[in-house]
Protein backbone atom coordinates (compact mmCIF):
# COMPACT_ATOMS: atom_id res chain seq x y z
CA UNK A 1 0.00 0.00 0.00
CA UNK A 2 2.85 2.42 0.82
CA UNK A 3 4.43 1.77 -2.57
CA UNK A 4 1.14 2.55 -4.31
CA UNK A 5 0.80 5.80 -2.36
CA UNK A 6 4.32 6.82 -3.37
CA UNK A 7 3.64 6.06 -7.02
CA UNK A 8 0.45 8.11 -6.89
CA UNK A 9 2.33 11.08 -5.39
CA UNK A 10 4.88 10.90 -8.19
CA UNK A 11 2.14 11.24 -10.79
CA UNK A 12 0.69 14.41 -9.28
CA UNK A 13 1.90 17.52 -11.09
CA UNK A 14 3.15 20.06 -8.53
CA UNK A 15 1.75 23.58 -8.21
CA UNK A 16 4.01 25.98 -10.12
CA UNK A 17 3.85 29.76 -9.93
CA UNK A 18 5.97 32.81 -10.70
CA UNK A 19 6.88 36.03 -8.93
CA UNK A 20 5.33 39.28 -10.12
CA UNK A 21 7.20 42.52 -9.39
CA UNK A 22 5.02 45.14 -10.99
CA UNK A 23 7.23 48.15 -11.62
CA UNK A 24 6.14 48.25 -15.27
CA UNK A 25 3.77 51.20 -15.06
CA UNK A 26 5.57 53.83 -17.12
CA UNK A 27 5.64 57.28 -15.56
CA UNK A 28 3.17 56.51 -12.77
CA UNK A 29 5.82 56.31 -10.08
CA UNK A 30 9.55 56.28 -9.36
CA UNK A 31 10.06 52.54 -9.98
CA UNK A 32 8.42 52.78 -13.41
CA UNK A 33 10.66 55.63 -14.44
CA UNK A 34 13.71 53.81 -13.07
CA UNK A 35 13.15 50.56 -14.99
CA UNK A 36 12.46 52.49 -18.20
CA UNK A 37 15.81 54.19 -17.72
CA UNK A 38 17.65 50.95 -16.96
CA UNK A 39 16.34 49.20 -20.08
CA UNK A 40 16.57 52.21 -22.40
CA UNK A 41 19.98 51.38 -23.99
CA UNK A 42 19.67 49.36 -27.20
CA UNK A 43 21.65 46.41 -25.83
CA UNK A 44 18.82 45.69 -23.35
CA UNK A 45 15.91 45.99 -25.75
CA UNK A 46 15.74 42.19 -26.11
CA UNK A 47 14.33 42.17 -22.55
CA UNK A 48 11.48 44.59 -23.22
CA UNK A 49 8.07 43.07 -22.37
CA UNK A 50 5.55 42.71 -25.18
CA UNK A 51 3.69 45.89 -24.20
CA UNK A 52 6.81 48.10 -24.32
CA UNK A 53 7.57 50.59 -27.09
CA UNK A 54 10.94 51.60 -28.48
CA UNK A 55 10.75 55.36 -29.01
CA UNK A 56 14.27 55.73 -30.31
CA UNK A 57 17.85 54.74 -29.65
CA UNK A 58 18.12 55.03 -25.89
CA UNK A 59 14.47 55.80 -25.21
CA UNK A 60 11.66 53.36 -24.35
CA UNK A 61 8.18 53.38 -22.86
CA UNK A 62 7.25 50.43 -20.65
CA UNK A 63 3.72 50.93 -19.39
CA UNK A 64 1.79 47.75 -18.66
CA UNK A 65 -0.74 49.35 -16.35
CA UNK A 66 -3.72 49.10 -18.72
CA UNK A 67 -6.39 46.51 -17.96
CA UNK A 68 -6.01 45.06 -21.46
CA UNK A 69 -2.34 44.32 -20.78
CA UNK A 70 -3.16 42.43 -17.59
CA UNK A 71 -5.87 40.46 -19.37
CA UNK A 72 -3.36 39.47 -22.05
CA UNK A 73 -0.76 38.49 -19.44
CA UNK A 74 -3.31 36.25 -17.74
CA UNK A 75 -4.11 34.61 -21.07
CA UNK A 76 -0.42 34.00 -21.76
CA UNK A 77 0.23 32.53 -18.29
CA UNK A 78 -2.86 30.32 -18.34
CA UNK A 79 -2.09 29.01 -21.81
CA UNK A 80 1.34 27.91 -20.59
CA UNK A 81 -0.20 26.11 -17.60
CA UNK A 82 1.14 28.39 -14.87
CA UNK A 83 -0.89 27.84 -11.70
CA UNK A 84 -0.40 31.09 -9.82
CA UNK A 85 1.32 34.45 -9.58
CA UNK A 86 2.93 35.60 -6.34
CA UNK A 87 2.53 39.38 -6.21
CA UNK A 88 5.12 41.39 -4.31
CA UNK A 89 2.66 43.28 -2.12
CA UNK A 90 2.70 47.02 -1.45
CA UNK A 91 0.20 49.44 0.15
CA UNK A 92 -2.88 49.91 -2.05
CA UNK A 93 -2.03 53.53 -2.90
CA UNK A 94 1.41 52.59 -4.28
CA UNK A 95 1.97 52.50 -8.03
CA UNK A 96 3.58 49.11 -7.36
CA UNK A 97 0.09 47.80 -6.52
CA UNK A 98 -1.31 48.53 -9.98
CA UNK A 99 -0.58 45.01 -11.22
CA UNK A 100 -2.48 43.39 -8.36
CA UNK A 101 -5.34 45.87 -8.78
CA UNK A 102 -5.63 45.06 -12.49
CA UNK A 103 -5.50 41.33 -11.77
CA UNK A 104 -8.29 41.58 -9.19
CA UNK A 105 -10.37 43.63 -11.63
CA UNK A 106 -9.88 41.25 -14.55
CA UNK A 107 -12.74 39.17 -15.90
CA UNK A 108 -10.08 36.53 -16.70
CA UNK A 109 -8.60 36.20 -13.20
CA UNK A 110 -10.22 32.79 -12.68
CA UNK A 111 -7.66 31.41 -15.18
CA UNK A 112 -4.74 31.80 -12.76
CA UNK A 113 -4.63 31.84 -8.99
CA UNK A 114 -2.65 34.32 -6.90
CA UNK A 115 -0.89 34.74 -3.58
CA UNK A 116 1.29 37.37 -1.92
CA UNK A 117 4.98 38.02 -1.25
CA UNK A 118 5.64 40.35 1.69
CA UNK A 119 8.68 42.20 2.99
CA UNK A 120 8.91 41.93 6.75
CA UNK A 121 9.36 45.68 7.30
CA UNK A 122 5.91 46.40 5.82
CA UNK A 123 4.24 44.37 8.57
CA UNK A 124 4.79 47.23 11.02
CA UNK A 125 1.66 48.87 9.54
CA UNK A 126 -1.46 47.19 11.02
CA UNK A 127 -3.48 48.24 7.95
CA UNK A 128 -1.03 46.36 5.74
CA UNK A 129 -1.38 43.20 7.84
CA UNK A 130 -5.16 43.50 7.82
CA UNK A 131 -5.12 43.86 4.05
CA UNK A 132 -3.17 40.61 3.75
CA UNK A 133 -5.96 38.73 5.52
CA UNK A 134 -8.57 40.42 3.33
CA UNK A 135 -6.73 39.47 0.14
CA UNK A 136 -6.37 35.87 1.34
CA UNK A 137 -10.16 35.66 1.42
CA UNK A 138 -10.44 36.69 -2.25
CA UNK A 139 -11.69 34.10 -4.75
CA UNK A 140 -8.80 32.37 -6.49
CA UNK A 141 -6.31 32.78 -3.67
CA UNK A 142 -3.76 29.95 -3.66
CA UNK A 143 -4.59 27.24 -1.12
CA UNK A 144 -2.56 24.13 -0.23
CA UNK A 145 -2.71 21.28 2.30
CA UNK A 146 -6.35 21.31 3.40
CA UNK A 147 -7.04 24.78 1.99
CA UNK A 148 -4.34 26.74 3.78
CA UNK A 149 -3.65 30.13 2.07
CA UNK A 150 -0.02 30.52 0.95
CA UNK A 151 1.96 33.59 1.98
CA UNK A 152 5.63 34.23 1.19
CA UNK A 153 7.62 36.25 3.74
CA UNK A 154 11.03 37.60 2.82
CA UNK A 155 13.73 40.23 3.34
CA UNK A 156 13.89 39.45 7.07
CA UNK A 157 16.69 41.17 8.95
CA UNK A 158 17.56 41.17 12.65
CA UNK A 159 17.95 44.96 12.67
CA UNK A 160 14.47 45.49 11.24
CA UNK A 161 12.89 43.08 13.71
CA UNK A 162 14.68 44.74 16.61
CA UNK A 163 13.77 48.25 15.47
CA UNK A 164 10.09 47.61 14.79
CA UNK A 165 9.11 44.75 17.13
CA UNK A 166 11.86 44.49 19.73
CA UNK A 167 13.11 41.27 18.15
CA UNK A 168 11.84 38.06 16.59
CA UNK A 169 9.41 37.38 19.42
CA UNK A 170 7.53 40.60 18.78
CA UNK A 171 7.34 39.94 15.06
CA UNK A 172 6.09 36.43 15.70
CA UNK A 173 3.19 37.88 17.67
CA UNK A 174 2.34 40.03 14.63
CA UNK A 175 2.41 36.92 12.42
CA UNK A 176 0.21 35.11 14.92
CA UNK A 177 -2.17 38.07 14.68
CA UNK A 178 -2.40 37.57 10.92
CA UNK A 179 -3.12 33.88 11.42
CA UNK A 180 -5.93 34.77 13.83
CA UNK A 181 -7.34 37.37 11.40
CA UNK A 182 -7.34 34.79 8.61
CA UNK A 183 -9.18 32.27 10.76
CA UNK A 184 -11.80 34.90 11.63
CA UNK A 185 -12.48 35.17 7.90
CA UNK A 186 -13.16 31.46 7.77
CA UNK A 187 -9.77 30.55 6.31
CA UNK A 188 -7.50 27.72 7.37
CA UNK A 189 -4.20 28.51 9.11
CA UNK A 190 -1.96 30.32 6.55
CA UNK A 191 0.97 28.37 5.10
CA UNK A 192 3.81 30.88 5.52
CA UNK A 193 6.99 30.36 3.52
CA UNK A 194 10.19 32.11 4.60
CA UNK A 195 12.25 33.42 1.67
CA UNK A 196 15.98 33.53 2.34
CA UNK A 197 18.91 32.60 0.04
CA UNK A 198 20.70 30.97 2.98
CA UNK A 199 18.86 27.72 3.88
CA UNK A 200 20.22 27.49 7.42
CA UNK A 201 19.23 31.08 8.13
CA UNK A 202 15.84 30.48 6.55
CA UNK A 203 15.33 27.46 8.81
CA UNK A 204 16.28 29.58 11.82
CA UNK A 205 13.70 32.23 10.88
CA UNK A 206 11.11 29.50 10.36
CA UNK A 207 11.64 28.26 13.89
CA UNK A 208 11.77 31.71 15.51
CA UNK A 209 8.71 33.03 13.71
CA UNK A 210 6.60 29.88 13.64
CA UNK A 211 6.49 29.60 9.86
CA UNK A 212 5.90 26.52 7.73
CA UNK A 213 8.46 26.19 4.91
CA UNK A 214 11.56 27.79 3.41
CA UNK A 215 12.39 29.05 -0.07
CA UNK A 216 14.06 32.11 -1.61
CA UNK A 217 13.03 35.02 -3.78
CA UNK A 218 16.03 34.31 -6.00
CA UNK A 219 19.22 32.25 -5.72
CA UNK A 220 22.53 32.79 -7.48
CA UNK A 221 26.16 32.21 -6.71
CA UNK A 222 27.67 35.51 -7.83
CA UNK A 223 29.45 33.94 -10.80
CA UNK A 224 31.27 36.00 -13.42
CA UNK A 225 30.11 35.76 -17.04
CA UNK A 226 28.78 32.26 -16.42
CA UNK A 227 26.49 30.11 -18.57
CA UNK A 228 22.87 29.61 -17.57
CA UNK A 229 23.63 25.97 -16.77
CA UNK A 230 25.72 27.14 -13.81
CA UNK A 231 22.78 29.15 -12.45
CA UNK A 232 20.42 26.19 -12.82
CA UNK A 233 22.89 23.91 -11.05
CA UNK A 234 23.28 26.41 -8.20
CA UNK A 235 19.49 26.61 -7.78
CA UNK A 236 19.15 22.84 -7.78
CA UNK A 237 21.81 22.52 -5.10
CA UNK A 238 19.83 25.10 -3.13
CA UNK A 239 16.81 22.78 -3.13
CA UNK A 240 18.92 20.01 -1.65
CA UNK A 241 20.44 22.33 0.94
CA UNK A 242 16.96 23.43 2.01
CA UNK A 243 15.74 19.85 2.34
CA UNK A 244 18.85 18.95 4.33
CA UNK A 245 17.81 21.40 7.07
CA UNK A 246 14.73 19.27 7.70
CA UNK A 247 12.40 22.14 6.83
CA UNK A 248 9.58 21.86 4.31
CA UNK A 249 10.88 23.27 1.03
CA UNK A 250 9.47 25.31 -1.85
CA UNK A 251 12.10 25.12 -4.62
CA UNK A 252 12.97 28.33 -6.46
CA UNK A 253 13.35 27.92 -10.22
CA UNK A 254 15.59 30.55 -11.83
CA UNK A 255 14.58 32.02 -15.20
CA UNK A 256 17.82 34.00 -15.25
CA UNK A 257 20.02 36.42 -13.32
CA UNK A 258 21.71 39.35 -15.05
CA UNK A 259 21.52 42.71 -13.31
CA UNK A 260 23.73 44.62 -15.73
CA UNK A 261 21.03 47.15 -16.71
CA UNK A 262 20.75 48.12 -13.03
CA UNK A 263 24.51 48.07 -12.60
CA UNK A 264 25.07 50.47 -15.48
CA UNK A 265 22.17 52.70 -14.43
CA UNK A 266 21.43 52.10 -10.72
CA UNK A 267 17.85 52.34 -9.50
CA UNK A 268 17.07 54.73 -6.60
CA UNK A 269 16.24 52.03 -4.04
CA UNK A 270 19.60 50.27 -4.47
CA UNK A 271 21.72 52.97 -2.91
CA UNK A 272 24.59 50.52 -2.41
CA UNK A 273 25.05 50.02 -6.15
CA UNK A 274 27.87 52.09 -7.70
CA UNK A 275 27.49 52.74 -11.44
CA UNK A 276 29.33 50.09 -13.45
CA UNK A 277 30.64 48.13 -10.46
CA UNK A 278 29.94 44.43 -11.04
CA UNK A 279 29.21 44.42 -14.77
CA UNK A 280 31.03 41.08 -15.04
CA UNK A 281 28.78 39.33 -12.50
CA UNK A 282 26.01 37.75 -14.51
CA UNK A 283 24.70 34.52 -16.01
CA UNK A 284 23.89 34.20 -19.67
CA UNK A 285 20.18 34.16 -20.49
CA UNK A 286 18.65 30.71 -20.86
CA UNK A 287 17.39 29.35 -24.11
CA UNK A 288 13.73 28.35 -23.84
CA UNK A 289 14.84 24.72 -23.93
CA UNK A 290 17.32 25.21 -21.06
CA UNK A 291 14.71 26.95 -18.94
CA UNK A 292 12.20 24.18 -19.58
CA UNK A 293 14.74 21.52 -18.59
CA UNK A 294 15.45 23.31 -15.30
CA UNK A 295 11.73 23.53 -14.54
CA UNK A 296 11.29 19.85 -15.44
CA UNK A 297 13.95 18.94 -12.89
CA UNK A 298 12.11 21.00 -10.25
CA UNK A 299 8.88 19.12 -10.97
CA UNK A 300 10.68 15.79 -10.69
CA UNK A 301 12.41 16.91 -7.50
CA UNK A 302 9.07 17.74 -5.90
CA UNK A 303 7.56 14.44 -7.03
CA UNK A 304 10.47 12.53 -5.52
CA UNK A 305 10.53 14.48 -2.23
CA UNK A 306 6.95 14.30 -0.86
CA UNK A 307 8.16 14.37 2.74
CA UNK A 308 10.42 17.41 2.32
CA UNK A 309 7.86 19.24 0.16
CA UNK A 310 4.37 18.17 1.21
CA UNK A 311 2.74 21.24 -0.37
CA UNK A 312 4.17 20.21 -3.78
CA UNK A 313 4.75 23.89 -4.48
CA UNK A 314 7.37 25.61 -6.65
CA UNK A 315 8.03 29.28 -7.44
CA UNK A 316 9.79 30.71 -10.49
CA UNK A 317 11.95 33.80 -10.41
CA UNK A 318 10.26 35.49 -12.15
CA UNK A 319 7.37 36.49 -14.36
CA UNK A 320 8.64 40.02 -14.89
CA UNK A 321 11.97 40.84 -13.25
CA UNK A 322 13.21 41.81 -16.72
CA UNK A 323 15.85 44.32 -15.65
CA UNK A 324 17.32 41.80 -13.19
CA UNK A 325 17.40 39.11 -15.85
CA UNK A 326 14.61 36.74 -14.81
CA UNK A 327 11.40 36.67 -16.84
CA UNK A 328 8.70 34.51 -18.37
CA UNK A 329 6.56 37.36 -19.70
CA UNK A 330 6.62 37.48 -23.52
CA UNK A 331 9.06 40.03 -24.90
CA UNK A 332 9.29 42.07 -28.08
CA UNK A 333 12.34 40.09 -29.19
CA UNK A 334 11.47 36.54 -28.13
CA UNK A 335 7.68 36.54 -28.14
CA UNK A 336 6.23 33.82 -25.94
CA UNK A 337 8.97 31.26 -26.69
CA UNK A 338 9.72 30.67 -23.00
CA UNK A 339 6.09 30.00 -22.18
CA UNK A 340 5.75 27.69 -25.14
CA UNK A 341 8.80 25.75 -23.94
CA UNK A 342 7.42 25.18 -20.46
CA UNK A 343 3.87 24.42 -21.62
CA UNK A 344 4.53 20.64 -22.18
CA UNK A 345 5.77 20.40 -18.59
CA UNK A 346 2.87 22.28 -17.02
CA UNK A 347 0.22 20.93 -19.40
CA UNK A 348 1.48 17.36 -20.03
Amino acid sequence: MAALAGAEAARVRPIVGAIRWDAWHGEQGTPGLAVQRSLAPRQWHTRLPFFAKVLGDGQVSIDGSAQAVMDQEIAYAASAGLDYWAFVTYPPESSMSLGLKRYLASTKRRLIRFCLITECSRWRDPKYVGRLATLMAEPGYLLVLDRRPVLYLGFIQDAKLQAHWGGAGGFRRTIDGLRAAARKKGLANPYIVVMDPNPQRGKSWLEKLGCDAISSYAVQGGAREAPYAALAQYAERFWERCAATGAHTVPTVMAGWDRRPRVARPVPWEKWQKPGVGMDKYYEAPTPKELAAHLQRAVRWLQSHPTQAPAALAIIYAWNENDEGGWLVPTLAEGNARLEAIRPILRP
